[in-house]
């Protein structure tokens, strides 16, 4: 995990420690650490705060590049919807707010280690509610998931986390092809970002 403040630092490592399934391999406080220890450890989970030296979304942006399988999972004070999507865009897999008990961590932990994408639940219905108050979410529903078979499937893989590689290694298609069908499936579904269509395809299923 890579947080700059120690206390808190401190805090989570008891979490970890006390829990039977996780062990936790590194600690750092700021983007470089982050970089470093995954370069180094190779975890299969990186906590980190957004409000680091070097900045969160920018080492979030670094470890991604690197075509690493560590997971990251956004653990941080901010509730800004803006900070959600850019983390997520960036490549993390979970956005959780710090108030979060250590029960409930180990739990999201696990769950993105298992391909789910995670964001706390209040900040991920105001993002929900941030869609459908757009203009052209006034559409019918039906018309807004009129998606192919073919967009489906894609829609299904982004809701569990897969990047572009992923998809197009799992159906067998060019990643250029891919990208061609999230602009389409972003369109038709009224949303600006893969993250917002992760949501939607959620949200759809719940129903």
């Amino acid at each position: 995990m890579v947080d700059d403040h120690p206390l808190f630092r401190e805090g989570v490592t008891q979490t970890f420690y006390n829990s039977e399934e996780l062990d936790l391999v590194a600690m750092g406080a700021s983007r470089d650490d982050a970089v470093q220890i995954v370069k180094e450890s190779g975890p299969d989970i990186l906590l980190l705060d957004i409000q680091l030296p070097g900045g969160g979304i920018e080492a979030a942006q670094l470890i991604t590049a690197l075509a690493s399988r560590t997971k990251i999972i956004m653990l941080t004070a901010s509730e800004n919807e803006d900070d959600v999507s850019a983390a997520l865009e960036a490549g993390a897999c979970g956005y959780v707010l710090k108030g979060i008990s250590g029960r409930d961590l180990v739990r999201t932990v696990r769950a993105v280690q298992n391909g789910d994408i995670y964001v706390t639940p209040a900040l991920a219905a105001r993002m929900l509610k941030s869609i459908h108050r757009r203009p052209s979410s006034a559409q019918p529903e039906a018309t807004m998931f009129a998606l192919t078979p073919r967009e489906e499937d894609i829609l299904d893989c982004v809701a569990v986390g897969q990047t572009n590689k992923e998809i197009a290694i799992q159906l067998k298609i060019s990643e250029k092809t891919v990208k061609h069908y999230m602009t389409t499936i972003m369109h038709k579904l009224h949303v600006r970002n893969r993250v917002e269509a992760a949501l939607k395809a959620r949200q759809r299923k719940s129903n």
